[in-house]
């Protein structure tokens, strides 16, 4: 059974009878908690972020509704599957999504993210499309690197002598030794496993498109595989599986070996057979939203990162010659006359209330400014809301607008009219260019 839903939209709890047994596994959960249930959650770092609150869940209880946030992606529980789109899809064609992940992660045009296609090739085209992503993260740390246990026969003993095997096999004595030893390699069953899902992918139409941007790294990681064999893939996928990379240093090959090992058992998943956990891949939509606004006006604006801890702003002097309230603005402008702070926020412009206005709010004091901006994606039923603050207070019956300090939803227009990608990325490209020119004029 399939259900697809869209993201920040509230669905009553009947709509999800189809998919009972995967809606309990994930239903209140936060993406820190489904990640260590197996389930890959990208980006990487939200599972050590300090900002993972319930608005970082895939379904949220309410009354008698399950109210969806800013995640996209696909999970699977046995024979259940549900699929959960951008709400700017059109019902055949999620051209948004696959806009910001061409965008943000730089992945070639190459998998039609067809929201009406089987099931069974969402897990698979998803997690395929991340692989160039993650290979070249891992691999700024060089070829992965460690011990492996060699087996020797000859007359320069160096290390362990294999009692038992040197019976067996110099029996009549004729001067070699068995012996095993621990030596550093690069051919080790993590590159074997990552060797094996390069030349998985590449057996597929789009195969070689897809790696090409990683061509170095792919070329890095054959050289290192001499001990390669196709039929051991079986073995080097149960051995992985077995021996997860936990290593800080080591944690990008970490998410690279859980996504090597999702990609290969995609078939495993794809038919349900023995399948009784959940499995899947998520997407944060706020963190993409983030960094493809930070493609467009990067080159005006400081982008200080929470999740990260880059760029940190101190809300007050130092105490005891420590920081005190750090807080991360989305985007500060360069110029300082007028300077200008922007918040992004991935919902609909009605979503954005409360402590979304303290919070930008304390940053626009804090900065001495006078303008401040959410910058959301819009349907296009919506237009620009400008919001000024007031002065006074109602028990002195003195509150007065004031006209200097105003905060402004800006929202960029999704083409969701638009089938054909293609079109759809020129629509885009001419509602970026309107966007921009709203924020820095």
């Amino acid at each position: 059974m399939v259900l697809r839903i869209k993201d920040n939209t509230t669905y009553a709890k009947d709509t999800f009878t189809t998919v009972q047994s995967v809606t309990k596994k994930i239903a209140d959960q936060t993406l820190g908690q489904l990640e260590r249930e197996g389930i890959f959650v990208f980006p990487e770092t939200m599972a050590f972020a300090a900002d993972i609150t319930n608005e970082q869940m895939v379904l949220r209880s309410k009354n008698n509704c399950y109210c969806t946030c800013n995640v996209m992606g696909f999970l699977g529980y046995g024979q259940e599957h549900l699929i959960i789109e951008s709400r700017f899809s059109t019902g055949r064609q999620d051209n948004f999504f696959q806009y910001l992940l061409e965008k943000v992660l730089a992945l070639p045009n190459v998998v039609n993210l067809n929201t009406n296609a089987s099931q069974e090739y969402h897990l698979f085209d998803w997690s395929a499309l991340l692989l160039p992503y993650f290979l070249k993260k891992a691999m700024r740390k060089g070829v992965f690197k460690t011990y492996v246990r060699h087996q020797y026969n000859d007359n320069h003993v160096k290390g362990v002598i294999d009692v038992a095997r040197h019976v067996r096999t110099n029996t009549p004595f004729i001067g070699k030794v068995a012996y095993n030893q621990r030596e550093f390699a690069y051919d080790n069953q993590l590159t074997e496993l990552i060797r094996h899902t390069i030349e998985f992918i590449k057996a597929k139409p789009y195969g070689q498109r897809l790696l090409r941007s990683v061509k170095m790294e792919v070329g890095a990681i054959i050289a290192a595989t001499n001990k390669y064999e196709f039929y051991a893939r079986t073995k080097v996928i149960a051995i992985n599986k077995k021996n997860p990379v936990r290593h800080a240093y080591y944690h990008e090959y970490g998410m690279l070996q859980k996504l090597c090992l999702m990609i290969l058992q995609h078939d495993k998943y794809q038919i349900g057979l023995g399948v009784h956990q959940v499995h899947g891949i998520l997407f944060d939509g706020s963190w993409l939203w983030e960094e493809y606004v930070n493609l467009l006006i990067g080159d005006k604006f400081h982008h200080p990162q929470n999740r990260s801890n880059k760029g940190a702003q101190e809300l007050f002097s130092k105490v005891g010659g420590k920081q005190v309230g750090s807080i991360y603005p989305d985007f500060i402008s360069h110029n300082l006359t007028p300077r200008i702070i922007a918040d992004t926020k991935y919902k609909p412009q009605g979503n954005i209330y409360g402590k979304d206005y303290l919070q930008v709010l304390a940053y626009m004091f804090r900065f001495d400014v006078k303008k401040g901006f959410y910058l959301y994606p819009e349907s296009g039923k919506s237009n620009d809301s400008k919001l000024f603050l007031n002065s006074g207070s109602t028990y002195d019956k003195n509150v007065v607008v004031r006209s200097d300090i105003s905060l402004i939803k800006c929202g960029l227009k999704i083409p969701c009219d638009i089938e054909n990608y293609d079109e759809f990325k020129i629509a885009m490209a001419q509602n970026e260019a309107a966007f921009k020119q709203a924020i820095l004029d």
